[in-house]
C-alpha cells in the first residue's frame, strides 16, 4: 500500500509506515530521538523549481528568505540551486557565508538595521539594501561615506495594499511599520539621489505572509509600476523591481495559486505594461520550506478530562511556535497508521511547556497511546527559526534527507550549551 498526504508528494504512507522520500520516518526518529525535525530535499527543490519555470526566459533572482527556516543544510541546499538570500541581520549573512551561498546576490532587508549590520554588509559587497525609512537612508549613506563607498540601495514600499492574511504577517498597509508610504516614495527617491554615498538601483515592495490569493500581488505591482514610471520620469533610473515574497502553502485545505501559474499572470501583467524586459527579483520563504518539512514528537500521555481530552506530546510550543502566536493550523498524522482496537479520541494535542497557550493541535481526531509517534506537518517554515529555550529546553535536532539518505544536520542542543556563555557570580 502507498498512499500519498493531500499537498505532501514527498511524504507517503508505505505498508502503514509513514516515509519522506526513501526513509523510513519511525526509523529516524529511533535514531535520532524525538522531538525531531526532518526536510525533505526534493521537496524543496520542487518548490523552487515552479519559481524557475515562471520565470524561463526572463532576467529574474530568487532571493530565499531565510527567515523562514536558516538551517546551514538549508541554505546550501538553495545556494547550491542557484539562489541568492533575502536577510534581516548581521546573523543571518554570517549563516549565507557559512553556506557557501554568494554575497553578492543577497539583499538585506528589515527596519532596525544597526550601523554595525549595515559596515559588515557593505565589506562584504552585498548585493543591495531593502531601505525602509528615510531616517536609515540618512544613516546608511554617513556608514558608507565614512567607509568610502557607495551603498546600493533598493527603497522598499509601502503600497497600503491588503493581503488578507494574519494580521502578524501582514506587512504592506499603512498601519504595518515596514516599508515607506506609496504617496512619499517619489520625494524620498529624489532625495536619496541626492546622497554621495548611495547608489540606487531598485525599488521593493514586500506586502505580507501566507498570501492565497493572486489579486493582491496584482493590485501592488500596478502601483509600484506607477511608481516606476514616475521615478523614472524624474531622472532616476530603477534596474531592477523586487516584487518581494509571501505564497502561502497548503495547510489546512488552503489553495493558494503554483508559482509558476501566479508569475504567469504577473508577468502578462508586466509584458502589458512594457517592464516585461526589466530585471525582476523575488524574495520567496514559506513556499519554499514549509511543506518540505514535518517535526516528529512522541506521545507521553493521554489524559482524558470532563470537558477536554489532551494527547500530551514531547514537542512544545518553543519547538513550533505558530499555533501559540498565529493560531496556526497544523495537520497532525501517525507515523504508524495501522488500524488500532483503541478507538479514536478528540483531543487537544500540548505539549509540555508550563503556559496554556503551549498548543499544537485542537480538537483533533487521533488513534494513538502512549508511545506512538505522530508527525506535525507543514513544519519546515517558522518553526526550527523561531524556536527558542524557554523552560530551558534544548532545541531539537534536524535532519536533511535526499532520496534514501538522510544526514543529521543539526544535533539536539544539549542542557549544557543553554547556559555556556552564563557566569555565576563570584
Amino acid at each position: 500500500m502507498h498512499s500519498t498526504l493531500p499537498g505532501q508528494p514527498f511524504f507517503h504512507y508505505q505498508h502503514a509506515q509513514l516515509q519522506v522520500e526513501g526513509c523510513d520516518l519511525g526509523a529516524l526518529a529511533q535514531q535520532h530521538g524525538t522531538p525531531l525535525f526532518v526536510y525533505s530535499k526534493a521537496a524543496m527543490l520542487a518548490a523552487l523549481g515552479a519559481y524557475q519555470r515562471g520565470f524561463a526566459g526572463r532576467h529574474a533572482q530568487i532571493c530565499y528568505a531565510m527567515k523562514a527556516n536558516s538551517t546551514l543544510a538549508v541554505l546550501q541546499v538553495f545556494a547550491q540551486a542557484g539562489c541568492g538570500f533575502d536577510i534581516v541581520s548581521a546573523g543571518e549573512l554570517a549563516r549565507v557565508q557559512a553556506a557557501g551561498g554568494d554575497v553578492a546576490k543577497v539583499i538585506f532587508s528589515g527596519v532596525g538595521k544597526t550601523r554595525a549590520e549595515m559596515r559588515q554588509a557593505l565589506a562584504a559587497g552585498i548585493g543591495c539594501f531593502n531601505v525602509e525609512s528615510e531616517a536609515e537612508i540618512e544613516v546608511l549613506n554617513a556608514v558608507a561615506l565614512e567607509m568610502q563607498m557607495r551603498a546600493p540601495i533598493s527603497i522598499r514600499v509601502n503600497p497600503n495594499v491588503d493581503p488578507k492574511t494574519h494580521p502578524y504577517i501582514s506587512t504592506g498597509l499603512k498601519g504595518n511599520k515596514f516599508g515607506i508610504a506609496h504617496e512619499r516614495t517619489l520625494a524620498v527617491y529624489q532625495y536619496a539621489a541626492t546622497l554621495p554615498g548611495l547608489k540606487i538601483v531598485g525599488i521593493d515592495c514586500h506586502i505580507g505572509s501566507q498570501i492565497t490569493d493572486a489579486t493582491p500581488y496584482l493590485d501592488a505591482m500596478d502601483r509600484m509600476l506607477d511608481l516606476v514610471q514616475s521615478i523614472e520620469a524624474s531622472g532616476i533610473a530603477i534596474e531592477h523591481i523586487d516584487f518581494g515574497g509571501g505564497l502561502g502553502i497548503n495547510y489546512q485545505g488552503d489553495a493558494p495559486p503554483q508559482a509558476d501559474a501566479l508569475w504567469a499572470q504577473l508577468l502578462a501583467k508586466l509584458d502589458a505594461r512594457g517592464f516585461g524586459q526589466r530585471k525582476l527579483m523575488i524574495e520567496p520563504g514559506r513556499s519554499l520550506v514549509g511543506n518540505a518539512g514535518v517535526c516528529v514528537t512522541e506521545v507521553l500521555f493521554m489524559k482524558p478530562g470532563e470537558q477536554k481530552n489532551f494527547c500530551i506530546v514531547d514537542a512544545a510550543m518553543n519547538d513550533l511556535p505558530r499555533p501559540a502566536m498565529y493560531q496556526a493550523y497544523h495537520a497532525i498524522v501517525p507515523l504508524d497508521a495501522t488500524p488500532k482496537a483503541t478507538p479514536a479520541l478528540v483531543c487537544d494535542v500540548v505539549g509540555p511547556v508550563c503556559e496554556s497557550g503551549d498548543w499544537i493541535g485542537r480538537d483533533r481526531s487521533l488513534q494513538v497511546e502512549a508511545g506512538d509517534q505522530v508527525a506535525v506537518m507543514s513544519a519546515g517554515a517558522y518553526c526550527m527559526s523561531m524556536a527558542s529555550n524557554y523552560n530551558s529546553r534544548g532545541r531539537a535536532a534536524e535532519v536533511l534527507v535526499d532520496g534514501s539518505r538522510a544526514t543529521l544536520v543539526r544535533a539536539r542542543e544539549p542542557v549544557s550549551a543553554l547556559f555556556a556563555g552564563e557566569s555565576l557570580v563570584g
